[in-house]
């Protein structure tokens, strides 16, 4: 099926022109064809004719869906653009992922496998007057009974205005919408063109994906031979991001030749990239021992020493994402309930990161880092929680108290489930004094011990005098 697939894809394809429509603003670039020169889904077959001058990843793009590596959850076979491509039917959607992983291109190879003119918008650069300009365009490909598909690159930095322009033009089918986005589309988009579009979320390229192009670039002989050190280097600098490969393996090829470099060795490479390199390998020891001083100068609450970690994390190229969920982490160890608005503050900075993404976000990130490490510390909760699952491992399968038992039938009544429970709320002070809630038989166990510090001084004081109450109720 994909053989046959590929060949439909090329009898469809329009012609491969690269003029811009005269008149085209900045914005709007008419290109049926032109796949351009860096993509992130690299084609695994390259034609023998490809000219050893062109940029490396134009030699390395694809040209059917077949060749493709990378987002096999969304193209591989029985998979939702797959099926999309084999139906003939193009639909309006939005491509949401990081940079370098395919979107520009599955967009562009859509096009090709339509038949379809293929307008782009920046949203960057374009504006309603680029809008109107691909309306016109679309509604002459239209009269030549010929297809239109619009694709809007970074469309989250359009307005409401400006998305609502594309609404009635994608209602009435005049052209397909394809809009490309690092940001959720949940809060970038609006819910009226979301509604009018699925949504493709596409990965970072995996490990593999990224040693196939490296294998790829080395087959062609586009690069000098590379120290397989190096090559892990050079995936873990990409972090998923085909895009920033192939520049970094153009780079490499160029000083390669200049300074008449054979191989490609880790010392060399780090010395020709310098500032570009990562400072660490993701998922590499530095990168956890890195990790391990950000957390541990945040329980130490030297704030200076948790943002100076911090920052080396992101400048290293650690994920925000990541970063965020570790600080909820640290919130909940190392903070727990001597400070609880510090979990909330942790999950609202996640939050702000996912609306604003970088630089913007991570400024939130930050404030929570600083938050983090002035706050009272307690890891009382953490211990108990421990504590309590090592217990529960050890210990048996003991019964619920029959008062404590839900009595949802007349059977269970009949059998004493809920008998005797004494409901706290109508207690005086909302306590039912001397009522015991722990197996029969089974001793306090005194799993939670709160600090002197922060609220847990009041959740101690409060401890305290509910244990006094019911030492003094028979």
């Amino acid at each position: 099926m994909a053989a046959g697939l590929a060949r439909a894809i090329k009898i469809v394809a329009p012609c491969r022109s690269n003029r811009l429509k005269a008149g085209a603003t900045r914005g709007t670039h008419v290109r049926p064809l032109n796949l351009g020169p860096l993509h992130p889904i690299v084609s695994m077959v390259t034609s023998s004719t490809t000219a050893a001058h062109q940029p490396l990843a134009e030699r390395l793009r694809p040209r059917t869906l077949g060749e493709v590596i990378g987002q096999q959850h969304l193209l591989g076979e029985g998979m939702p653009l797959r099926i999309a491509f084999e139906s003939g039917q193009p639909h309006s959607c939005i491509l949401w992922g990081p940079p370098g992983v395919g979107k520009t291109t599955i967009a562009r190879l859509m096009a090709d496998a339509f038949g379809a003119q293929f307008i782009t918008i920046s949203a960057v650069l374009g504006g309603v007057k680029d809008i109107r300009e691909a309306v016109e365009q679309a509604q002459v490909a239209l009269g030549q009974d010929r297809r239109t598909i619009v694709f809007v690159d970074e469309v989250h930095r359009f307005n409401k205005s400006q998305q609502d322009a594309f609404l009635p033009h994608v209602e009435s089918g005049l052209f397909t919408f394809i809009g490309a986005t690092t940001e959720n589309p949940s809060f970038e988009v609006n819910s009226a063109l979301l509604s009018r579009a699925a949504v493709y979320v596409l990965q970072p390229l995996s490990e593999d994906d990224l040693k196939q192009i490296v294998a790829r670039a080395l087959e062609i002989q586009a690069v000098p031979a590379i120290e397989t050190v190096a090559i892990e280097r050079l995936i873990a600098y990409a972090d998923g991001d085909a895009r920033r490969l192939l520049n970094t393996l153009e780079t490499l090829a160029v000083a390669a030749t200049q300074q008449k470099q054979e191989t490609i060795t880790e010392a060399w490479l780090l010395k020709v990239l310098g500032e570009r390199m990562r400072r660490y390998d993701k998922g590499g020891e530095q990168f956890y021992d890195t990790i391990s001083a950000l957390h541990k100068s945040v329980r130490g609450s030297d704030p200076d020493a948790s943002l100076y970690w911090f920052v080396r994390m992101l400048d290293g190229g650690a994920d925000p994402r990541y970063m965020a969920r570790r600080l909820i982490r640290m919130a909940s160890e190392d903070i727990g309930l001597a400070d609880p608005r510090a979990l909330r503050l942790a999950l609202d900075a996640a939050e702000v990161y996912e609306r604003l993404g970088s630089p913007e976000g991570e400024l939130a990130l930050a404030e929570c880092v600083v938050y983090l490490a002035i706050a009272p510390k307690s890891n009382a909760v953490y211990k108990a929680f421990n504590e309590a699952k090592a217990f529960i491992k050890k210990d048996g399968t003991r019964p619920v108290p029959m008062h404590l038992r839900n009595a949802p039938t007349k059977l269970m009544k009949e059998l004493d489930y809920g008998k005797g429970y004494r409901y706290a709320h109508d207690e005086a002070g909302g306590f039912a004094a001397g009522e015991r809630y722990l197996p029969e038989g089974m001793a306090e166990p005194g799993f939670y011990r709160p600090v002197e510090r922060g609220l847990e001084i009041k959740i101690a004081e409060k401890m305290r005098a509910l244990r006094a109450l019911n030492e003094n109720t028979p």
